[in-house]
């Protein structure tokens, strides 16, 4: 059995077609930098040697400037796509008149914990019916398309070479010049092989590869996943599914501190044409902290730990006073150059301009980090995980930070550019975050100032049970200024703010359904209604979709978690994946994949089927 499904038969893309879908990608990966590849077999956006380093690859902001590398049917062919099971081995299958081909698209994982700036894509190509003719297409453009570069042609490949980067290609393929790009052709019968590895990094020769080699790579490749897969404790109704989003959060990882990204893209929309274009190739505070509640319920605590220790790195750090003791997020070795830059030469993902690299978000105040933080640090506490004394000195520190500031407007989770606010949320999990730090406190007898921490807990519980609360909409609002909703507070009985039968939850979560919530689909919130300082529209909110899963399945309503879940579980794209939202129509929209939409799914999943399996217990039809 697979762990994917596969697409929809798909003729080739006709000249009229400039972009791919979003959702027509898989990602590969080797725990230090990744790639999409399209339907049909274009690799499309790959940055190297990190997630956050320039582009090599981006004709998905592009077609014309971005640079791809493209390998499939040269004819006419229908194409599917699926992973092999249980790995971050991609197959994209090519259906033509003649014959039916394979490309196998792998990047080796090989000492992931260690920083280096060299990086193979591995593309085997191969005939499994009749015979197939493929073409190769190289157009290499570094460093997001500004730097001009030089090509070499030998007899076993070819040499890229930028000012500061190099690629070379490994393949017996003779390859002809197009200008500065190349392009070639084979044609094989069935049982027959061939390939490509591009190498980024320090200028190598191109060299011969052996068959034999390259799918022994790709072996060992396949066993690497396996066996990490295997140490996964979930055995539930959604085994495949959570599966496929824990090698989704592993291939998002960098191995060498420990830290994930929120997606590996830049600038992908949240509405086409629109202005809300991000680079996501960071690692929030926030993210780090559901990422590890995520991998402790899946039984992934090696991994866990590696974040944690990411995370006490940066509770250590000094950020500047007005955002706080932390910073909301930080690049993947922990520092914070994270200056945003417009790219005005790149037309965007289908015109969606502008096309952004870093993020202007970073220096903003985000209270609900705090919270967040303080959630992991208490569940990796609950599993073992313990905090030692200089993790504690800091943590005291900011906790005494938080419990005189926790009182501020702020930019709130979803990061706006309207002005801050008194958001409920922000208000929320800084309760969390001081909760949590009395419980270890009391639990360990760990020195703290009980008394304070105890009383600007409780005075944040009054201040949001009055302001947070509106009587006249019968709901907790986005903020104190507002009657707007706001699906954040979906969060409310999972950190245990209130009780899941409270009648103040059960007519916010009534109100919710009447008007966040669409077939199932969740919006964050109503920008219409609450101004977040920028034009257009967005989709729905995937993880908001799954934090709803988890409201209901705590309020006992298990029927319609279940269904929700299903069907948001039919939006995922033909490999299981989810970008932030989704559009009208079921377009995936935003940065793809988004490691907070599948991490939200594992922990819905997760903590649903646990519920189910306690109404079985007791003899409850599920």
């Amino acid at each position: 059995m697979t762990t994917s499904t596969q697409s929809q038969p798909r003729v080739a893309a006709s000249s009229e077609e400039k972009y791919p879908a979003i959702a027509d990608h898989g990602l590969i990966g080797d725990l230090q930098t990744a790639a999409l590849v399209d339907t049909h077999g274009v690799i499309d956006w790959f940055c190297s040697p990190r997630f956050d380093s320039p582009s090599i690859f981006a004709s998905l902001l592009d077609r014309d400037r971005g640079g791809h590398f493209r390998i499939g049917s040269a004819a006419e062919a229908v194409t599917k796509q699926l992973y092999f099971p249980s790995s971050a081995v991609l197959i994209t299958r090519f259906m033509a008149e003649e014959g039916v081909g394979e490309v196998l698209d792998f990047m080796p994982v090989d000492h992931p914990e260690t920083v280096s700036d060299r990086h193979q894509i591995v593309r085997i190509m191969r005939t499994v019916r009749g015979s197939v003719r493929f073409a190769l297409e190289c157009a290499p453009r570094f460093d997001y398309g500004r730097q001009d570069h030089d090509l070499e042609l030998t007899d076993a490949g070819a040499v890229f070479r930028a000012a500061d980067a190099a690629v070379t290609i490994h393949t017996p393929i003779t390859l002809e010049r197009i200008g500065r790009d190349v392009r070639g052709e084979v044609t094989l019968s069935e049982g027959q092989t061939s390939a490509a590895v591009l190498e980024a990094g320090p200028l190598v020769r191109p060299r011969t590869i052996e068959s034999d080699a390259l799918l022994g790579m790709a072996q060992a490749t396949i066993d690497y996943w396996t066996s990490w897969l295997r140490r996964s404790t979930y055995v539930g109704r959604w085994r495949e599914v959570v599966q496929r989003s824990a090698i989704t959060l592993r291939l998002l990882t960098y191995a060498p501190t420990g830290a994930l990204v929120a997606a590996p893209t830049v600038g992908l929309p949240e509405q086409v044409g629109g202005e809300r274009n991000w680079d996501y190739r960071f690692t929030w505070v926030r993210d780090a902290s559901f990422t590890i509640n995520a991998l402790l319920g899946l039984g992934f605590v090696d991994e866990a730990a590696a974040f944690l220790r990411w995370l006490n790195d940066r509770i250590v750090d000094e950020a500047g006073a007005d955002s706080g003791p932390l910073k909301i997020m930080y690049r993947v070795d922990g520092s914070t150059d994270i200056g945003e830059e417009v790219l005005d030469h790149l037309e965007g993902y289908r015109g969606s301009r502008p096309v952004r690299i870093g993020n202007g978000a970073a220096d903003q105040l985000q209270l609900d980090i705090y919270g967040e933080m303080m959630d992991s640090v208490y569940h990796a506490h609950l599993r073992g995980l313990r905090v030692g004394h200089r993790g504690w000195t800091h943590l005291r520190q900011i906790m005494d930070w938080l419990a005189a500031n926790w009182d501020r407007p702020e930019e709130g989770i979803w990061e706006t550019r309207g002005g801050r606010q008194d958001f409920t949320y922000g208000r929320l999990m800084s309760w969390v975050a001081l909760d949590r730090m009395l419980r270890i406190a009391r639990e360990q007898g760990f020195p703290a100032d009980i008394v304070r921490l105890a009383t600007e807990r409780d005075r944040i519980y009054e201040q949001l049970t009055k302001r947070g609360w509106n009587p006249q909409r019968g709901a907790y609002v986005q903020h104190y200024q507002t009657d707007v909703l706001d699906a954040s507070l979906l969060l409310m009985p999972l950190v245990g703010f209130v009780s899941p039968t409270d009648p103040m939850w059960l007519s916010t979560l009534r109100a919710i359904d009447r008007e966040l919530v669409s077939d199932s689909l969740v919006y964050r919130y109503d920008p219409s209604a609450s101004p977040d300082g920028l034009r257009g529209h967005e989709g729905t909110f995937s993880i908001c979709t799954f934090w709803y899963v988890d409201a209901l399945t705590r309020t006992g309503r298990l029927d319609d978690a279940r269904l929700v879940l299903d069907k948001m579980l039919t939006y995922a794209n033909h490999l299981g994946l989810f970008s932030e939202e989704i559009g009208l129509t079921g377009e995936q929209l935003g940065n793809f994949p988004q490691a907070f939409s599948h991490l939200a799914l594992i922990n819905a999943a997760i903590n649903l089927d646990r519920a189910l399996n306690e109404n079985l217990a007791r003899g409850v039809a599920s």
